[in-house]
């Protein structure tokens, strides 16, 4: 599609990460408080080689897509791995371009430091973007853990 620009972010770009990144968060139904949108702004901008980056797309001048990646170290290989963490095109663009623009933009950038594996996750339920990302990139078959949300079990056997 003609008109999808984009480009790193930029200061200026603030007004417009701020909504998008809203969004994306309303989409996967989570607030964070004022003080993280602030550190996340700030780190964007933090000179270092794992602090994370973002750009924004643009449609006709509007901007309606945004992505964070950030660098990583890997004990598979000498050369560090891309993860693209964040990925959001408004709803009435999708289908547009918006979200493959905004992954080659990551894919190129992290060509130009020497990184070949960008990788990223999504839910399940996510179909609209799975359908980009099984078009895009290869589907591993890893499955997500974390421990944030874990629940801890006692064996019977424990003594408390």
């Amino acid at each position: 599609m003609t008109g999808i620009t984009v480009h790193p972010l930029a200061q200026s770009d603030h007004a417009d990460w701020q909504r998008l990144w809203t969004a994306y968060l309303t989409f996967y139904e989570t607030k964070l408080p004022e003080e993280v949108y602030a550190v996340t702004w700030k780190r964007l901008f933090t000179a270092g080689e794992f602090e994370p980056k973002g750009f924004i797309a643009t449609l006709d001048g509007k901007a309606v897509g945004l992505t964070h990646y950030l660098y990583h170290r890997s004990c598979w290989s000498q050369i560090n791995n891309c993860y693209l963490q964040d990925l959001f095109a408004d709803p009435d663009v999708r289908g547009k371009g918006v979200g493959a623009a905004l992954i080659e933009a990551v894919k190129q950038e992290a060509g130009k430091v020497g990184v070949k594996n960008v990788y990223w996750m999504t839910h399940e339920t996510n179909t609209t973007a799975r359908k980009l990302y099984d078009h895009v990139a290869r589907r591993t078959g890893f499955i997500e853990y974390d421990l944030l949300k874990a629940v801890r079990c006692s064996s019977p056997s424990s003594s408390n």
